[in-house]
């Protein structure tokens, strides 16, 4: 499982997109993943209180967030010059789990396109309000 931060050039690119969340004291850490030749990369959060989720701390509601999936379309887009430190429970909980990583991302994404053809219905404007992947519909 490959973990990593985004940069600095990421976030000025997509500043002005409200649902990808910027934490300039504490960066998320993020999961990557490759769907279909594109690479995403998937926050780990805590207090997560919806479905779109791989639980890896469910008592305390940690996890891998897909609702804020990001498509890393270039390599600058990853900083490589911090190191990730994930909790051991977290790690624990990831460990050998790339394939399911990639099948519940393959899967929110499908939900996402799902929502986005029916929009008219309210609960499908909710996924497609808070979901990033509103800025990379170009990548589905």
């Amino acid at each position: 499982m490959n973990f990593v931060f985004l940069s600095d050039e990421f976030y000025r690119t997509y500043q002005a997109c409200p649902e990808i969340e910027q934490k300039k004291t504490r960066p998320y850490i993020m999961v990557c993943v490759k769907i279909n030749g594109v690479s995403f990369a998937v926050p780990l959060r805590s207090n997560i209180n919806h479905k779109y989720v791989l639980w890896t701390d469910r008592e305390n509601h940690c996890g891998v967030d897909l609702s804020k999936a990001v498509v890393i379309s270039k390599q600058s887009y990853i900083d490589k010059t911090k190191i990730p430190h994930v909790r051991q429970n977290e790690f624990d909980a990831l460990r050998g789990k790339e394939y399911l990583v990639a099948q519940k991302l393959k899967q929110y994404i499908a939900a996402y396109k799902k929502a986005k053809a029916r929009s008219d219905i309210p609960r499908n404007k909710i996924i497609i309000q808070y979901s990033t992947l509103q800025y990379f519909e170009e990548y589905l």
